[in-house]
């Protein structure tokens, strides 16, 4: 009976998962079209992503505090109440008094700002499902993968769907309604979720103000990610890919495909990609106990490295488009693995704190790639910004599958230990075996 009442919990998490998600891509889609339409200033609708994008990565600092003190399944409820909240307002406003971009900027980063937490939540939900299930081999990773596939599919759902409201309903701030549904969907729905996946961990009490313990807790978090290698390596790889992404998708492309007289094609590398990464997480959500994880990796990054390096030659559309696919098919799994492996080196006491931590690493991430590919590509021509974002990729694979932490995958696995009364220990560890690894792992 618990076992069915987790699984149905399960496929309601991924439910409110998936509304959520679709949400976020018809805005993605409809809200810079909107900013566009109102102010006619193209650079209104960068300065609103930048704008954005800097809040959730600042948000991500301190979104972990919230998760590892309130119930998480509660604090994704939240979020989401909050978000559509946020989106409902802009044709409120804008019978009232008018849009212009200060609200466009205040709204953004409010909806940006509360997101964040709500994320984070959602991905602490997950390992405590796996946990209260059946908790046999690969359950996680079937977990995470299915969630990787989910998240895919509605990369390309998305911006799709928000692309037909447009066609149909016209740039009126009313189409943010949908989004706004949408969110208040995964809401309503996140309640059907078992009430024991969102618990905290009680946490024993701490001397001093209640400002030196989140200090506290936070510097702890961030010791952790530091220490923790395997979370490290997990971290830093996926906010490099995360950066090689957002530079392509906001500057290389556009730029190559418009040079071929194929603008409209400029959306379809992330879909490529996307599409990819549906088929490669299927993969892994079916057979992941019968390879071992370092074989996942390896081909993982391999394929990767292979797929940038189609795209980075721009050698025609077609090759650009076919690396892309391939980029999505090998990393998938890899991706679901290292997802994996993080859940399992976190202690769940810090779980929301260390999450937060990586997306404030992974959102601030394209900070660093966007504006000094354009600058190579603006001087020594997009050929030339090609090579050198493949060349980025390949020597993050070459470390990646040189390095001590990612060469031991199969090895017995160092699970966190009970935290100590004034806190969570990051170098305390106790070493068992994983039981699901794979016969005759290396």
């Amino acid at each position: 009976m618990a076992g069915d009442r987790t699984r149905a919990s399960s496929t309601v998490f991924f439910v409110s998962y998936g509304l959520s998600l679709l949400g976020q891509g018809i805005a993605s889609v409809v809200l810079p079209l909107i900013v566009l339409a109102r102010t006619g200033d193209v650079l209104a609708a960068g300065v609103l992503a930048t704008a954005t994008t800097t809040a959730a990565a600042l948000a991500g600092l301190v979104s972990g505090l919230l998760v590892d003190r309130i119930d998480r399944r509660r604090v994704s409820v939240a979020c989401d109440l909050l978000a559509a909240a946020a989106v409902a307002a802009l044709p409120v406003i804008d019978a009232l008094v008018g849009l212009d971009m200060g609200w466009f900027l205040a709204l953004g980063v409010i909806g940006a700002v509360i997101r964040v937490p709500g994320m984070t939540a959602r991905e602490t939900l997950l390992p405590a499902l796996a946990r209260l299930g059946s908790g046999g081999p690969g359950v996680l990773d079937r977990l995470v993968a299915t969630r990787e596939t989910v998240g895919n599919v509605l990369i390309l759902a998305g911006p799709g769907l928000g692309g037909l409201l447009v066609a149909v309903v016209g740039l009126s701030p009313v189409v943010m309604l949908a989004t706004a549904a949408t969110s208040l969907l995964a809401a309503l729905t996140a309640l059907a979720i078992d009430p024991r996946a969102g618990a905290v961990p009680t946490r024993a009490r701490q001397a001093g103000s209640s400002v030196g313990r989140a200090v506290t807790d936070l510097v702890d978090a961030w010791r952790f990610l530091a220490r923790q290698r395997l979370v490290l390596g997990a971290t830093l790889l996926t906010s490099m890919l995360a950066a090689v992404l957002g530079a392509l998708q906001s500057t290389l492309m556009p730029a190559y495909f418009t040079g071929e007289g194929l603008a409209s094609l400029t959306g379809l590398t992330l879909s490529a990609i996307a599409s990819g990464g549906i088929v490669g997480s299927a993969v892994y959500a079916a057979v992941t106990e019968r390879l071992a994880r370092r074989t996942w990796f390896v081909v993982g990054m391999l394929g990767t490295l292979a797929g940038f390096g189609a795209v980075g030659s721009m050698a025609s559309p077609w090759v650009v488009l076919g690396g892309a696919v391939l980029v999505g098919l090998t990393f998938a799994p890899a991706s679901a693995l290292l997802g994996v492996i993080i859940v399992e080196a976190t202690p769940d006491a810090m779980r929301g704190r260390v999450l937060g931590a990586q997306n404030t690493v992974t959102l601030a991430a394209p900070a660093l790639t966007n504006a000094p590919l354009a600058a190579v590509a603006a001087g020594a021509g997009l050929p030339v910004a090609g090579l050198v974002l493949a060349a980025l990729v390949g020597v993050a694979t070459v470390l990646a599958l040189l390095a001590p932490a990612f060469r031991t995958l199969d090895a017995p696995t160092a699970t966190p230990a009970t935290p100590r009364p004034d806190g969570p220990d990051p170098a305390l560890l106790r070493t068992t075996t994983r039981p699901d690894a794979p016969t005759g792992a290396r």
